[in-house]
């Protein structure tokens, strides 16, 4: 069963309120729009993530990486305001709250995501107590993620996709850049972060990959069948966009099925791992009973 870390939840809004507040000097209606949707009640599992594989290598070390673990959270959510645009899924809700280019326009929408994203690497370069080889290791992978290798070259193939009927192989790949490439950047960040071995951090790697995957295919899952109250947003818009997903290409039950062998992938790579995994494992198999 799932125990939600309600108090390292709440450091990492307030974290995050500080970081946001740090710049000084900038455009006011724009501050407004970045605090709108980075405020706006996200799960916040990246930087959990990020947190838990730091004490899945060192127990109890992964606040010590709260600074780079919102950071990652940033990251994030100018990928969320970027994605809801009119030129891309053109989404009115997100989290139960209107997008924010129906709040604030499109183009502070489009700056307030620009300037989360640059803002991230600079909250990056905050983290103390890490050696700076290795916070520009934890950097690179951040970085890599965001990029055109990353979530927005899985976003440039989404939009070539949508009115196409492409193949399963191709799916994965994308998502795996899409939605994969930043779980992947906050696992293998936080296990660098914290000095971890070879091995456990390929161990992690293959739980970040396999995590991604069954992240993206219960949200496929959700879109198709979940309840609009739960979820915050509307669901069907991946059909109205004719957009391929795991359970057109497949099926409601193949879906489901390839979610589970995911989780059972993720689950066998932290066999290494002893109860500092825990949360890891609890996670992962979270997402087969989701709801939002």
């Amino acid at each position: 069963m799932l125990e939600i870390p309600e108090e390292r939840i709440e450091k990492i809004n307030a974290h995050l309120l500080s970081e946001l507040h740090e710049t000084v000097g900038a455009n006011e209606k724009m501050m407004q729009a970045m605090e709108y949707s980075l405020m706006a009640g996200g799960k916040r599992i990246r930087p959990l993530l990020l947190m838990a594989a730091a004490d899945a290598i060192k127990k109890g070390s992964g606040e010590n990486f709260l600074t780079f673990a919102c950071a990652v959270e940033m990251i994030h959510t100018y990928s969320l305001i970027h994605d809801d645009l009119p030129a891309m899924d053109n989404d009115d809700y997100r989290r139960g709250k209107l997008t924010n280019h129906k709040v604030f326009g499109e183009a502070n929408a489009i700056l307030a995501g620009d300037a989360l994203l640059t803002l991230a690497f600079e909250v990056m370069l905050r983290q103390k107590n890490v050696r700076s080889s290795i916070l520009m290791a934890a950097v690179e992978e951040a970085a890599v993620a965001a990029g055109a290798s990353g979530m927005v070259g899985g976003q440039a193939t989404d939009l070539e996709s949508e009115g196409k009927k492409i193949d399963l192989p191709t799916l994965k790949k994308m998502h795996l850049c899409k939605t994969g490439a930043l779980f992947r950047a906050s696992i293998r960040a936080g296990a660098i972060l914290a000095g971890a071995s070879s091995d456990r951090l390929n161990a992690l790697t293959r739980y970040a990959e396999n995590f991604g995957l069954a992240f993206q295919i219960t949200d496929d899952i959700l879109d198709f069948v979940g309840d609009e109250k739960n979820l915050g947003k509307p669901v069907g818009s991946d059909e109205r966009n004719q957009k391929s997903t795991y359970v057109t290409l497949t099926s409601l039950e193949e879906a489901k099925k390839l979610s589970e062998e995911a989780v059972a992938d993720a689950l066998e790579a932290l066999k290494i791992f002893g109860d500092e995994a825990d949360f890891l494992r609890d996670l992962v198999k979270f997402l087969l009973e989701r709801k939002k």
